[in-house]
């Protein structure tokens, strides 16, 4: 135990309290003669007296602040939650996006790289190159139905070139 040694209302006073606390003791002291001191020209009871029935009027609104503060912290806690949520939500939707976008991407890629090919190839049969057609399985008629479409509007394109 800390002993402390207090002045409050101009009386002094010794006091016991926990170690440690003794900084904080003489804290709440200064308050307490702060307001005993306000009280002037009556005894040094009514001082105390009338200081302790200030502090307590100030806890009490104090108290009543914090109340009242209390559904107003409920509901930003709310809102907070709910933008969090939002916040999910919106990432979980930018995530989808960029995967849809890169796998678009990827075909375009794809694509573009089957059209340079399918160019070169037309390029070279407007040169008058040998056709060499492949052994094709029944299996491949349909995509090669497509590749010889695709293949006659690009000749139909060139053909337009001036």
């Amino acid at each position: 135990m800390a002993d402390v040694k207090l002045t409050i209302a101009g009386r002094p006073y010794d006091v016991h309290c926990a170690d440690g606390q003794e900084a904080q003791l003489i804290q709440l002291a200064g308050i307490v003669d702060a307001k005993a001191r306000g009280m002037q020209g009556t005894t040094e009871v009514r001082q105390l007296l009338f200081a302790a029935l200030m502090l307590a009027d100030e806890t009490q609104e104090a108290q009543n602040k914090a109340g009242n503060a209390e559904p107003q912290l409920d509901s930003l806690r709310a809102a907070i939650a709910l933008a969090e949520s939002r916040e999910s939500t919106a990432r979980d939707e930018l995530r989808a996006a960029v995967s849809r976008e890169s796998a678009a991407l990827d075909q375009v890629k794809q694509a573009t790289e089957r059209e340079a090919v399918l160019t070169a190839e037309l390029e070279k049969l407007r040169q008058g190159a040998p056709v060499v057609p492949a052994p094709a399985a029944p299996v491949h008629d349909r995509a090669l139905a497509q590749i010889a479409d695709r293949i006659e509007a690009l000749a139909t394109k060139v053909e337009q070139m001036p």
